[in-house]
């Protein structure tokens, strides 16, 4: 199926609803991060919430790296607080810059996985590179309703997905 490209392994609510531990069990040992709307708001510095949560996945023994198609003076401004292997301006969706973190991790493709909240960049350059994916919803400012021509075709890919078993929840239950 055509839109099956856009297609995640899983989705989840937020970074904080993905059962890590159970990431670990299945055999994963990297995580490939999007910053902007998947971790903060857009352009947001870290919050003490998210450098937990990457001090916590580092102790679980997995090893995290961020994929940006932002600035490294955006990145490093994000890192403050959190000690991760980054690339910078990774012209996500191309498939290189997915192979290159996973090169610089050392790890097997089958042992990484993307976060991320957009399905065009993030989980359809994934699905190229051959990594499985997690889509999160996306960071909003409350209130915040208006949500772009973009999302809405995302919201359609997703909705399809919902409806076709052979590609749904791949990753068996790893939402809390």
């Amino acid at each position: 199926m055509l839109l099956s490209r856009f297609y995640p392994w899983e989705t989840a609510d937020s970074v904080f609803s993905i059962d890590y531990e159970k990431l670990y069990r299945l055999g994963y040992r990297g995580i490939l991060f999007d910053i902007d709307n998947t971790l903060v708001l857009h352009g947001a510095d870290s919050t003490p919430a998210v450098d937990d949560l990457f001090r916590r996945l580092h102790a679980l023994g997995l090893q995290t790296l961020l994929l940006s198609n932002n600035s490294e003076e955006r990145i490093l401004r994000f890192l403050a607080h959190i000690d991760a292997p980054y690339l910078a301006e990774a012209d996500k969706p191309a498939p290189a810059a997915y192979l290159r973190a996973v090169e610089l991790l050392g790890l097997a493709k089958g042992q990484v996985i993307v976060i991320g909240d957009q399905l065009f960049t993030d989980v359809y350059g994934a699905n190229r590179a051959g990594l499985a994916s997690i889509r999160v919803d996306f960071l909003r400012h409350p209130g915040e309703r208006h949500f772009g021509k973009r999302r809405a075709a995302e919201n359609l890919v997703l909705w399809c997905w919902r409806h076709s078993p052979a590609y749904r929840h791949r990753l068996g239950g790893i939402v809390k």
